[in-house]
């Protein structure tokens, strides 16, 4: 009889371990940020900080994504990826909770925020369909309900 394959089950369980996280976190970031945006055109205070929150806190597992796919070695665009998005979330921090600034009407940080924000987003879509087609059409199907929510803010 042959050599027998050793199978290593612990890497392709991490890599899905990941996988859920990174897909969750993002079908969560879009329809947060769809929630924002719906929560801003009704005027709504209490569900623009809850969704708003939401946004934030994502941090924590799209950190924990990348610690993990670092350390399993992952593809350099799953880890450059999730580095934009951590980027994007880290400056919206910055922007709307520790400076206070009014950013969107100062068309010199707007512009770089929202190039920023759809960096981290289509970072979202890309990795999503590297991991698997469905799961890249299942974000960018929430990315489209955010795209819909944001046409919607700015309608009469």
């Amino acid at each position: 009889m042959g050599k027998e394959k050793e199978v290593k089950s612990k890497p392709n369980y991490l890599y899905k371990l990941h996988d859920i996280l990174f897909v969750g976190s993002s079908i969560i970031f879009n329809l947060a940020v769809s929630g924002v945006y719906i929560a801003s055109k009704i005027g709504s205070p209490v569900f623009l900080k809850i969704f708003g929150i939401t946004v934030v806190l994502l941090i924590i597992p799209f950190t924990i994504s990348l610690v993990g796919y670092i350390k399993i070695k992952a593809k350099k665009k799953i880890i450059i990826s999730n580095i934009i998005i951590l980027c994007y979330l880290f400056l919206e921090v910055m922007l709307d909770y520790v400076l206070k600034i009014p950013f969107r009407e100062i068309l010199a940080l707007h512009v770089p925020y929202i190039i920023v924000f759809y960096a981290a987003t289509f970072s979202m879509i890309g990795v999503a369909r590297t991991i698997s087609r469905k799961m890249g059409l299942l974000v960018l199907s929430t990315f489209l309900v955010l795209i819909g929510c944001l046409i919607y803010m700015y309608l009469g």
